[in-house]
């Protein structure tokens, strides 16, 4: 069995990334907060043995074999590091770090103690966007052309306050939500953005010049173009992602969501089909492959190397909307 220990008493962890650890296998035996008292609350609530206050503490138990670091951005890279400079495998959440060349460290420290990093992208686990990478890989609509995303939302009032006020903290819909769109259109594409441009804006809900909503534009090394729209404001609208290709178009509905739900519709020009679906819980699905990769089995669903590339692609998003210029996208990797 892994033992892990969680970085930050945060509301993805209670919500979905303790329950997965536990149905793949895994059991989380020590949970570290600034706070003892709120520490203390959350391993209680959460069945968890332990709670400690310091890094320290927590990569130095012996119990501890991988350790989930959710925490607001700026903590990332220092969290990680001594995670694995203990030795400890690390998922972490997205993005990995504030600046390319501490997400390039973080990749290239991993791999020197020979420790697991992995990005928390859980899109990509999806149902639907495996079956639209299937469908792509298998030629079903010719050679992929463009690509459509959306993925503005409206962020609940337990998960505002950072998001829409620190920018020391990466807050902004950018950090949050695009780097989200990127690794999912990399992953279905099987291809690597090269170029973005884009306009942010606050409608209202951002504040110290954070934004809360960003539409743009990404060129990938094949050609293709994928549009994008991300914001925090939408309360109405419904998520999808499109491809479309010289021999028929892949259509999902409500597939951008961290639920096991949504729909993929295959149009060419024999009509319309829709994909089949074996939807399973999304981070069940990421925490499998990740024990699978601590055994030296296969890797992360998501990499480290996957989220320096978001991350990479999340900052020339930032650039292009704040200069009004097409940005190329390097990962330094």
């Amino acid at each position: 069995m892994t033992g892990w220990g969680l970085i930050g008493a945060s509301t993805i962890a209670r919500e979905w990334v303790i329950g997965a650890i536990r149905a793949t296998g895994g059991e989380v035996v020590s949970v570290m907060s600034t706070s003892a008292e709120r520490g203390a609350t959350y391993a209680e609530e959460n069945g968890i043995a332990k709670s400690v206050t310091s890094i320290e503490d927590l990569v130095g138990d012996p119990d501890v074999d991988a350790v989930y670091v959710s925490t607001t951005n700026e903590l990332h890279r220092e969290q990680t590091l001594a995670a694995i400079a203990a030795g400890k495998h690390v998922l972490c959440e997205k993005p990995l770090a504030m600046n390319l060349n501490d997400g390039c460290e973080m990749v290239l420290k991993a791999c020197e103690a020979g420790v697991v990093l992995g990005t928390n992208h859980h899109l990509r686990n999806a149902a639907t966007h495996r079956a639209m990478r299937e469908a792509i890989a298998e030629g079903r609509i010719g050679r992929p052309i463009a690509a459509r995303v959306f993925h503005a939302v409206y962020l609940p009032p337990h998960l505002q306050g950072w998001r829409l006020e620190r920018p020391d903290a990466g807050g902004g819909v950018i950090l949050d939500i695009t780097v989200h769109d990127v690794d999912t259109l990399r992953f279905i594409l099987d291809d690597d953005p090269a170029e973005a441009v884009a306009i942010s804006h606050s409608a209202g809900m951002g504040k110290e010049g954070l934004e809360d909503g960003v539409m743009g534009v990404l060129r990938f090394r094949s050609g293709v173009i994928a549009q994008f729209h991300d914001a925090f404001t939408t309360k109405f609208a419904e998520t999808g992602l499109e491809v479309h290709g010289t021999e028929g178009s892949l259509i999902g509905r409500n597939v951008m969501t961290q639920k096991p739900v949504g729909t993929v519709t295959l149009r060419n020009a024999d009509g319309e089909s829709e994909l089949t679906l074996d939807h399973r819980n999304l981070y069940e699905t990421a925490l499998a492959a990740f024990h699978s990769a601590i055994e030296g089995n296969g890797r992360p669903s998501a990499s480290g190397e996957d989220g320096v590339w978001s991350l990479a692609t999340g900052l020339a998003v930032a650039k292009a909307a704040a200069t009004g210029q097409a940005v190329a996208i390097e990962t330094g990797l």
